[in-house]
C-alpha cells in the first residue's frame, strides 16, 4: 500500500539503537531522505548507514538532546541542505536498568532520565516546530507529522522505574498540546504518539535474557510475545503516512501485544488463606 512518503526528508533522533535503525530502515524503504539524529554512538550509526544501499539520501548529526543548541544547529544543517522536514520521530530515549524503589532513587538518576526522555523530546519537537515555521527555503511541507515515541511505562506506570515512567506518561500532556500547534504551521500537520510495550532491544537485553523476567512480563499480554523493533517502525511509519494516517492526529497507538497492565506479584508471592483470613477479621 502506498504511504505517500516518498521523497519526504524524515528526521529521527535516537537513531542508533534497535527501535531507531528499525525506523530508518522502514522510511528508507519508502524511499525518504533521512536526517539520523544520535549522541554517544554516532560513530557507529555513521558506520551502519554507509553500509546501507540507502547511504546517499542519509546525513549523521550529532547532537545531545539535553542541549537545545545542539538540536537546533543539526535541523539548521538538514534545512540548509535538503530544505524543511516533514516528518520527525522523537525516539531518542534511555531506561536505566537497575530496579529502584522512589525511596531509594537518587536525585542524579532522576533528573537525567527527565532530562533526556521528556525535556530531550520537548526540545527536539521544537526545533521541527521552528524549521517548519521559517519563512525560507520554500513554504512548510502539507501533511507535516511529528511523533513521539512513548512506552506503556507511562500507561500503566512500572514499579521500580518511577523515573522512566513518569517521563514517558508527560508525553501524553505534550502530545495533546502540539496536535493544537502545529496546525497552525501546517493546517494538515498531525501529532501522535506510538507507545511500544516490552521490545527485543538492546535497551532491554538483559531483562529479556532472564526466563522468569519474560514470563513476567508476557503473564498480561494477550499474544504473549515480546515486540520487534520492526513492529514499532510500522507503527510509526503507518502514523506518517499523510495517506494512510492523514486524518489521525493526537492519538496514542499502543504496540504491546495487547497488554493490559502490570502483573505485580509472583505466585509465590500470594498466600490465598491470608487473603481469606483478612477477609474474615475485617
Amino acid at each position: 500500500m502506498e504511504t505517500g512518503l516518498s521523497s519526504s526528508l524524515v528526521c529521527v533522533t535516537g537513531a542508533s539503537g534497535g527501535i531507531g535503525r528499525s525506523v530508518a530502515a522502514a522510511f528508507a524503504a519508502e524511499g525518504t531522505r533521512l536526517a539520523l539524529f544520535a549522541h554517544a554512538q554516532a560513530a557507529q550509526l555513521e558506520h551502519w548507514v554507509r553500509e546501507q544501499d540507502w547511504r546517499e539520501d542519509a546525513m549523521v548529526l550529532q547532537a545531545d538532546v539535553r542541549r537545545p543548541r545542539e538540536l537546533e544547529e543539526g535541523f539548521r544543517r538538514v534545512v540548509a541542505r535538503w530544505g524543511k522536514p516533514r516528518v520527525c520521530v522523537v525516539n531518542a530515549g534511555i531506561w536505566p536498568s537497575e530496579e529502584l524503589p522512589l525511596w531509594r532513587l537518587d536525585e542524579e538518576r532522576v533528573l537525567h532520565t527527565i532530562d533526556v526522555n521528556l525535556l530531550g523530546a520537548m526540545w527536539t519537537a521544537r526545533a521541527f516546530l521552528r524549521a517548519l515555521a521559517l519563512e525560507e527555503p520554500a513554504e512548510t511541507p502539507s501533511g507535516s507529522s511529528l511523533i513521539l515515541i512513548g512506552s506503556t511505562a507511562g500507561r500503566f506506570g512500572e514499579a521500580g522505574h518511577s523515573d522512566y515512567a513518569v517521563s514517558k506518561a508527560a508525553l501524553y500532556g505534550l502530545l495533546r498540546s502540539l496536535k493544537n500547534e502545529l496546525p497552525r504551521l501546517d493546517p494538515q500537520g498531525r501529532v501522535n504518539l506510538v507507545e511500544p510495550g516490552w521490545t527485543d532491544t538492546p535497551m532491554a537485553g538483559d531483562a529479556l535474557d532472564d526466563d522468569e523476567a519474560v514470563r513476567h512480563i508476557t503473564h498480561t499480554m494477550a499474544l504473549r510475545q515480546i515486540a520487534r523493533a520492526d513492529d514499532i517502525a510500522a507503527a510509526v511509519v503507518f502514523l506518517a503516512s499523510p495517506w494512510l494516517a492523514r486524518h489521525i492526529s493526537g492519538e496514542v497507538l499502543t504496540v504491546a501485544g495487547g497488554m493490559e497492565g502490570r502483573l505485580l506479584w509472583r505466585d509465590e508471592e500470594i498466600d490465598p488463606e491470608q487473603i481469606r483470613r483478612t477477609l474474615r477479621e475485617s
